[in-house]
C-alpha cells in the first residue's frame, strides 16, 4: 500500500470578542476539541454549502436539442434545474423553453 502524504496549510483569521467567547463556550462544553477544530469544521461546512455552477459555451441549436432531450427524459423540471444540470445559461434555457412551448414541442 502506498503512503500519500497530505500537505496541510495554515490559515489565520481574526474574530470578534463575542465570536471568540462563543467558540470558547462550545469548546468548553465539549462540542469541539479546540478553536482550531471549530474553524476546520466551519470551513468544511461552508465549502460543502457552496455550489459553483459551470456554464458551457454551446451554440443555440445544440442547447435547444439538449433542453428538449432533457424534458423528454424527465418530463417535468424547473428551468433552473435544467440549466444547472445541462450547465447552460439560465436565460438561454428560459428562452429555449418558451420557444419549445410556442412550437408545440413541449407542454406548458
Amino acid at each position: 500500500m502506498a503512503y500519500v502524504k497530505q500537505l496541510n496549510k495554515t490559515i489565520g483569521t481574526k474574530v470578534t470578542k463575542n465570536e471568540y467567547e462563543e467558540i470558547t463556550r462550545l469548546v468548553n462544553a465539549g462540542v469541539f476539541l479546540s478553536a482550531s477544530d471549530f474553524a476546520r469544521e466551519a470551513i468544511r461546512d461552508k465549502l460543502r454549502s457552496i455550489n459553483i455552477i459551470k456554464i458551457r459555451d454551446v451554440d443555440y441549436d445544440t442547447a435547444k436539442k439538449e433542453v428538449l432531450g432533457y424534458y423528454k427524459k424527465y418530463k417535468k423540471a424547473y428551468i433552473d434545474v435544467v440549466a444547472e444540470d445541462l450547465e447552460l445559461d439560465l436565460e438561454l434555457v428560459a428562452h429555449i423553453t418558451d420557444e419549445l412551448v410556442k412550437e408545440g414541442r413541449l407542454g406548458e
